[in-house]
């Protein structure tokens, strides 16, 4: 039986196989596509601490290095599902290449931003489209930017990006925003902003970066071009529970709930990084998660599996 399984490979999932690792936990980490997450596809990183202008493949490769230099063990595996254990059994876990049998699982597998799934967009991510302003914005100096949105997320991101841009223009598929009020007002005051309302973005083209956007009017179906130098998509997030049972507790957006020291609602299972129910959602903060976590499962383990009163 192994000490711990974690899921999944991004900032979070090898910031605890590190710290796992490098305390002698008996530890594998099963990620179905290459170690990184969202920071893989991030051109560069400007605001993680002691790495300035760092490209992020760089950063995640570095992060894998490192892990694996304390023995870290990384398998490509899908994690189909999870089977919650009773007792000192532990729990089993299920991907599509075997099963495992382990004391603790800690859940890293993220969350993805929602597409807008229009034609160019995955083409230019990198290009042109990013889904985080913190990251990127300063990359768009004096640029003209669209932001698609209208929740707190896209008016608030897109007021960040005034500090960088020289015009950012929120594109939105109703006639007010769902923003609240307060943080509407601030957008429809700043002289950078402007709305372009009832639309929605067709297709995002530019070769090889973004240069112009297709709006859509939807109560007219006028198509019409929008010249920008990038687009900012906020337009929600998606959780990576595909597997997680309901047995664990998720809030209404399908993050999972954790404690403040990253622990679920059911005994051995822990969660970190962006798959929590949290706010912000950077590198630096699912690193620290990770490390708060690797602390309380060896609390769990040591507590659970070898004080021989539970034995």
């Amino acid at each position: 039986m192994h000490d711990l399984i974690i899921i999944g490979g991004g900032p979070a999932g090898l910031t605890a196989g590190m710290y796992a690792a490098r305390s002698k936990l008996n530890v594998v980490m099963l990620e179905k596509m290459m170690p990184g997450g969202n920071v893989s596809i991030t051109a560069e990183v400007e605001n993680y601490p002691g790495t300035p202008n760092i490209g992020g493949p760089e950063l995640v490769t570095q992060m894998e290095n490192q892990a694996r230099s304390f023995g870290l063990e990384i398998k490509s595996e899908e994690v189909l599902s999870i089977e919650v254990g009773a007792g000192i059994n532990g729990h089993t876990i299920k991907s599509d290449s075997g099963e495992y049998k382990t004391k603790s699982i800690l859940i890293a597998t993220g969350s993805s931003p929602r597409r807008i799934g229009c034609s160019g967009e995955e083409e230019h991510i990198g290009r042109g489209v990013s889904y985080c302003a913190t990251c990127d914005g300063a990359f768009f100096r004096d640029k003209h930017v669209a932001v698609i949105g209208g929740g707190d997320s896209a008016v608030e991101e897109g007021l960040y990006l005034t500090k960088f841009a020289k015009r950012v223009t929120i594109i939105h598929r109703r006639d007010k925003l769902r923003a609240t009020k307060i943080i509407q007002e601030k957008a429809a005051k700043h002289p950078k902003v402007d709305f372009i309302w009832d639309s929605v973005v067709e297709a995002i083209e530019g070769t090889p970066a973004v240069n112009n956007v297709k709006i859509k009017n939807i109560k007219t179906n006028e198509i019409t071009d929008f010249k920008v130098d990038g687009v900012f998509v906020f337009v929600g997030y998606v959780p990576g529970t595909g597997f997680v049972p309901s047995i664990i507790s998720k809030d209404e957006g399908g993050y999972i709930i954790t404690d403040k020291e990253m622990r679920t609602n059911v005994p051995g299972i822990f969660a970190a990084g962006d798959i929590t129910d949290k706010k912000q959602r950077q590198i630096v903060t699912a690193c620290g998660d990770a490390a708060t976590a690797i602390k309380t499962i060896e609390h769990y383990n040591e507590w659970y599996f070898e004080d021989e009163q539970y034995l």
